[in-house]
């Protein structure tokens, strides 16, 4: 009996954690055309909205905002934004109807979950001016 519950247990479907990474064309379905709220450990962190041609635009919620593109590689989507030349990538998965990230950059491998979609553009201010 116990080798067969054993046995049972090998042939169950492995948790979503353990999904292999969404693919750039997975990706880009998924996100074209959307805005995407993210958080981090319950708390809101940033949003970015999913332009043609891979382009993107990030805030961390502050109005401020970033544009720049991503790219596959290695089986990693990468973003490079105007202030920041190096590519920070991260692994997208599947979470039931939403999507969880994993940045790769980094050695405790930050995990980012979508919080919040929609298809209206984000708020982002004008430049900084003096007087």
């Amino acid at each position: 009996m116990k080798h067969l519950v054993l046995c049972l247990l090998a042939l169950a479907p492995l948790p979503a954690h353990a999904a292999e990474p969404m693919s750039a064309s997975e990706f880009e379905s998924y996100v074209i055309g959307k805005t995407l709220y993210f958080g981090l450990g319950g708390q809101d962190y940033g949003v970015e909205e999913y332009l043609p041609d891979r382009q993107v635009r990030w805030s961390f919620l502050d109005g401020k905002c970033k544009d720049g593109y991503w790219y596959e590689e290695a089986n990693m989507i990468c973003f490079v934004y105007e202030d920041a030349l190096s590519p920070q990538c991260w692994s997208f998965y599947r979470d039931g109807a939403k999507l969880r990230a994993v940045f790769q950059n980094d050695p405790d491998n930050t995990v980012l979950y979508e919080a919040q979609q929609n298809e209206k553009p984000m708020m982002c201010f004008g430049p900084d001016v003096g007087v």
